[in-house]
Parts: C-alpha cells; structure tokens; sequence
C-alpha cells in the first residue's frame, strides 16, 4: 500500500511541470504583459497606424493598416482618454483556437476611459520567430 503510494506520486510529480518550466512561463507572461502595456500606449496615444505596424504577423494578416486604423478610430474615439488600466489576468498557453501552435499569452486589463467607467481589454499576444512578443488580438467591451 505504502510502495503504491509512492509510486503515484512519483508519476504525478514527473507529469507535473518542475519549477523550471514555471519559471520560464512566468517569464514569457511577464514579459508578454510589458509589451501589451506598451503597445496599449500606442492606443491610448490615438497612435492607430503605429499600433498596427508593431503588432504581429497574424494581425497584419487579418486586417490592412487603413482598416484597423479607421476600426479603433470609431470603437476607442468616443471613449475619450484612457484613465487607468488594470491587468485582471494573464494566462500562459501553447495553444490558440484558430492559431498555430507556439507561445501566447492572453492578458486581460480592467480598464477606466473618459467616457465609459468600466471596459474590459483583452490583448492576445504571441512570441513571434524573432522573439519579441508582439498583439495577435485586441478585443474590448
């Protein structure tokens, strides 16, 4: 009984990821946070073009320049300024439904604008193949 035990948590603790592999995660959602806040900036700044040309591949791929700027124009501009942010969570994947596999993150951030008190902003972002963590997605409501 004792020797089965044992052996149960042996598995459990190899099919567990080590302190390494959480280590690392924490790293990259870290990481990956920094730049959603930066490139939220761009945003808040009415900065939509820019914003555009420092998402990732796969944002450029969905969607032109000219649409996302005139997109975040209507959606953010009766906002009003951004006043506070807030990151309610971030969550470490290797998955995306839709998306290839790789490392991804999706932070979401309790945000207060001008015009509207509460909005929720959730940023995709994906390590791209240079390394750089860069916005797949932008959803608000």
């Amino acid at each position: 009984m004792t020797l089965r035990l044992a052996s149960a948590w042996a598995v459990m603790a190899l099919l567990l990821p080590g302190p390494g592999v959480a280590r690392a995660q924490e790293e990259a959602t870290s990481a990956a946070r920094s730049s959603a806040k930066e490139w939220l900036g761009l945003l808040d700044d009415r900065e939509y073009d820019e914003a555009w040309r420092e998402a990732g591949t796969l944002l450029q791929a969905a969607v032109t320049q000219e649409e996302w700027s005139a997109k975040m124009s209507v959606t953010l501009g009766p906002l009003g300024k951004a006043d506070a942010r807030a990151v309610r969570s971030s969550e470490y994947s290797t998955t995306m439904p839709g998306a290839p596999d790789g490392e991804w993150v999706v932070v979401k951030f309790d945000t207060t604008f001008e015009k509207k008190q509460r909005a929720l902003e959730t940023v995709v972002m994906r390590k791209e193949p240079d390394g750089a963590w860069r916005v797949s997605g932008y959803f608000i409501r």
